[in-house]
Order: structure tokens, then C-alpha cells, then sequence
């Protein structure tokens, strides 16, 4: 069975058929650097590693890129709270991105460009637009011209009369068509728009807004719109079509519809060939998000329940789906994850022992391995279906535990062929740590670091500060910085 995607453009389950045979393009709009990244933002990062691993393990080579928008009112919002300026706050949530990616275990995309690094490829595409009459200048500002596009609302179904008004009324009274959307904004940043995303520990809105970084245009000073900015780091980096955007739900109108208008009328060419969206993280029946401030962060998550945890709990359900951050939900990825690794290190256990026989066969076992690799394959090209694959898995877990359990002499191939895999298909595609000598290292230092830190809190307890600090700057030769918090020590490695 070959790989089936359900593309969110069409509608329609469908054969996936990459540009290039040999190679997949792979596109994720990334975060904006205001918040912490949050377990939904987790969720998004996973499946698209699932998505990268499997295309690989299914023998392509992946190109990835992966966004972040560091040129944004939101993140002007934070000026005095975490940088003195729009370019500190970006690079201040960027850093934590970057260490939160890595502790999630993603594979490495291949670039992860950022807006403010793409300025002139912006301008050189609105330019485009502007040219080809489907885009216009007003007031120092460049709006897209949604009636100029006859294809304008093919991703979310929305008629151009029926689409939703984006913008302020500063922006309405500029543009021709209500559904119009801004490409360029003229100008810096109104402290209106940063006054509802601000916190209190940050500067006043009209401090911030004067912290904002501008650029010169053909049109005058000013700033990119947020929809083109992916639109130009995309086709910068992987051409005018390629293969796969991934996107949250949350962002198929207007970001997505906005994209896809835009990058057409510019290159004439079709923009991405399949569009996947993730479903949104639920907690209490609310989305969760950094606007509602209902969100684990995901430096929280990792911390509280572990790598291999949460990646079981994102992979338990398909993509697409809503699934809800809940104890139980979180109680039931920690039963599966130990049920999966337990199953792993029994096999381990046994290969490695005297009583492994290479004459010895189960065939109920060597079955059962078979069964899970076939079962797991389908559910994976059956639209990356991650719930039905991970069961897979789990019943190949019960095989070996109902081999071990039953037998005097273990089948030494058998246990060899399960042992590979739980490697190749729990750790190469799902990215958890069986096998992986990486997995088990960070979990012995993350031991280690939070060891010391124990040790460190009741020094200082003791009224020991002196042996607090040499017990910090050991930590901190070693690649372990420590942050003092209010509610208690954090450390990340570097």
C-alpha cells in the first residue's frame, strides 16, 4: 500500500505523489516568538517529525523548513518583559523554541528562517503582485485585491462576498474589498494592537510600539503583513511548488487561504501540493492557547511527564484530531509507554541472555512481529493514522511478554526481529527512546542535573550559599544552566 493523504485543499483522500520522486519539500508554518511554546505548538512539532521520519523510513530524502515570525505586534507586546526590544523578545522565545525542540527529540529541519532575515524577498514579492494587478498601494500600505483572484477561497471554501473582514477600521478605510488583506503595512506598529496582547510586567503599549522594527519599501517605511511572510520564506527556500505544508486547523482562513492566493498570483505556478492540518489540543473543552492562557508549556510537559511520555500521548491519536490534555489522557500515554518499553527491554533482556537458542523457534512470536510491522506500515500510509500504528506496536509488546513468560528457551531470531522492530518503527519513526543510546543518555543527565539541583535547594535551605553557588557553577561548566524562578529552580542543557 502506498502513502494516502487526506488533502485539506481537495477534500479527498489521495495518493501521495511527491514534485520529485526522490525527494519530499516539506513546509511548517512555525511559531511566532511571543510565548512560550505550549503542548499544542508540541503536538503540531511532532507530527511533523512523524511525518519527516516516515517519509524517510519509506526511503525519501526530506527537505524541511520550519518558520519562526519574529516580526510581529504580539511580540512588540513583550518589550520590558523579556527584552528591551522587538528583535530581544524575538530572540529571547527563539533560543527557548530551539532548547524545547531539541529536549522534544525532533529531528532537525533543514533551515528555519525567519522573517526578519527575508525582508527583501517580501518586498520583491508584493512587487510582483503590485505589477500584475493583483495587489495595490494605498497610503503607504499594499493590500491584496481578493477579487482579483478567481481561485481566492479554494482552501477554506469561502465565498470572496462571504469571506470574513480582515482588518482593523484604519485598514477598512483604506482598502477597496473588505476580505482584502494587508501585505505591506505602512509605517511602525499602533499601540492599540499591542495593548490587547501586552502583559503587566511589560513596557506601556506607546513605549513598546516605539521599540518596533521598521523597514524601507518602495511604498515607504514600514512593516510586512503577517500572511506573505510564509509565502516568501517558503518559495525562498523550497521553490515555487512543493510538496507538503503542515499547518494547525486553527490556521486555514485566512493565514493559509491568504498563502496560497498570494503565492499563485505571484509565481503562476501551483503553490503546495498537499495541505495537512493538525487538530487542536483541548483542555476543559477549550482550545488551548497562549491568547486564553490555558496552556502547559512545553518545557512544563517535557519536565513533568517525559519526552517518551508526551510523544506517546501525541502519536495515540491521528493528527487531525482533538485530543484533551487531561490527567487521565496523560495516565493513559504513561500506560502505553511503559507497556512499550517494558515489552523492548524484555526482549533486550532475553536475546542477551544463555537461554536464548538459535534453534529455538516460536513461530507465534515471529508471526507477531511480522503482523506488527505490516499492521503498522498500513495504518502509517493509511494517512499517517499514528493511534492504529502505536497499537501495533503495543500487541507486538504482548507478544514478547507472552513468549518470555511461556518458555524455558527463547527464540534468539525471533526476539532479534522484535528487538529491530521496536527500533526502527517505536524509535526511528516514532522518535522514542528504544534503542537509542541518545534517549537514554539524556535521561540519565536530566537524572543527574535534577540531582544536584535537590542537593543544591537544601544547601541553601541549610543557609549554605557559598556551596549553593559552586554547586551552580559546576552545573554550569558542564552545560547545565540553572534559572531561579519563583516557583523554584528550572534548568535547560546547552
Amino acid at each position: 500500500m502506498t502513502l494516502q493523504v487526506t488533502n485539506t485543499l481537495t477534500g479527498e483522500r489521495e495518493e501521495f505523489e511527491p514534485v520529485d520522486d526522490d525527494e519530499v519539500t516539506l513546509y511548517l508554518c512555525g511559531l511566532t516568538t511571543s510565548d512560550p511554546a505550549h503542548v499544542g505548538h508540541a503536538r503540531t512539532w511532532t507530527h511533523t517529525d512523524v511525518v519527516h521520519r516516515w517519509l524517510e523510513y519509506l526511503g525519501y530524502d526530506v527537505r524541511h523548513v520550519e518558520n519562526f515570525t519574529d516580526v510581529n505586534e504580539k511580540i512588540v507586546a513583550r518589550v520590558g518583559e523579556v527584552g528591551d526590544d522587538e528583535e530581544s523578545v524575538a530572540r529571547h522565545y527563539t533560543e527557548s523554541f530551539v532548547d524545547d525542540m531539541r529536549a522534544l527529540n525532533l529531528k532537525r529541519a533543514d533551515v528555519y528562517p525567519r522573517v526578519s532575515e527575508h525582508i527583501d524577498e517580501i518586498i520583491a514579492m508584493v512587487e510582483t503582485l503590485v505589477e500584475a494587478g493583483y495587489a495595490y498601494e494605498s497610503d503607504g500600505s499594499v493590500y491584496f485585491d481578493v477579487t482579483a483572484d478567481d481561485d481566492y477561497g479554494k482552501l477554506s471554501n469561502q465565498d470572496v462576498e462571504a469571506s470574513e473582514v480582515q482588518g482593523d477600521e484604519a485598514e477598512l478605510a483604506e482598502k477597496r474589498h473588505p476580505a482584502d488583506f494587508a501585505l505591506w503595512k505602512a509605517g511602525g506598529v499602533d499601540p492599540t494592537d499591542i495593548a490587547q496582547h501586552r502583559h503587566d510586567e511589560a513596557a506601556p503599549a506607546e513605549e513598546a510600539a516605539e521599540r518596533a522594527q521598521t523597514w524601507e519599501s518602495p511604498w515607504g517605511e514600514g512593516r510586512p503583513g503577517w500572511h506573505i511572510e510564509c509565502s516568501a520564506m517558503s518559495t525562498t527556500h523550497l521553490g515555487d511548488t512543493f510538496d507538503i505544508h503542515v499547518a494547525g486547523s486553527d490556521l486555514v482562513f485566512p493565514h493559509n487561504e491568504n498563502e496560497i492566493a498570494q503565492s499563485e498570483c505571484a509565481t503562476g505556478e501551483r503553490f503546495s501540493k498537499y495541505w495537512l492540518h493538525t487538530g487542536m489540543v483541548q483542555v476543559e473543552d477549550e482550545k488551548m492557547s497562549s491568547s486564553l492562557r490555558n496552556f502547559t508549556t512545553a518545557r512544563g510537559a517535557i519536565e513533568e511527564f517525559g519526552v517518551d511520555v508526551l510523544r506517546t500521548f501525541f502519536v495515540s491519536t491521528v493528527y487531525s484530531a482533538d485530543p484533551t490534555f487531561s490527567e487521565e489522557t496523560l495516565a493513559e500515554a504513561e500506560e502505553r509507554w511503559e507497556q512499550l518499553e517494558r515489552g523492548y527491554e524484555r526482549a533486550v533482556e532475553a536475546a542477551d541472555s544463555v537461554d536464548a537458542y538459535a534453534t529455538a523457534a516460536d513461530p507465534a512470536l515471529r508471526e507477531a512481529v511480522e503482523s506488527a510491522r505490516v499492521d503498522f506500515e498500513a495504518a502509517m500510509n493509511d494517512d499517517l493514522n499514528t493511534r492504529e500504528a502505536m497499537a501495533a506496536l503495543l500487541e507486538l509488546a504482548s507478544a514478547v511478554n507472552a513468549h518470555v513468560d511461556e518458555r524455558d528457551r527463547y527464540d534468539f531470531p525471533g526476539l532479534k526481529r522484535a528487538i529491530d522492530a521496536f527500533e526502527a518503527l517505536g524509535g526511528d519513526v516514532f522518535g522514542l527512546s528504544l534503542g537509542t543510546a541518545e534517549g537514554g543518555e539524556v535521561r540519565v543527565a536530566e537524572d543527574l542535573a535534577e540531582l544536584v539541583l535537590d542537593l543544591r535547594e537544601r544547601e541553601r535551605e541549610a543557609g549554605n550559599y557559598e556551596r549553593a553557588d559552586e554547586l551552580r557553577d559546576r552545573l554550569d561548566e558542564v552545560g547545565v544552566a540553572v534559572e531561579d524562578g519563583d516557583d523554584g529552580p528550572t534548568y535547560r542543557f546547552e
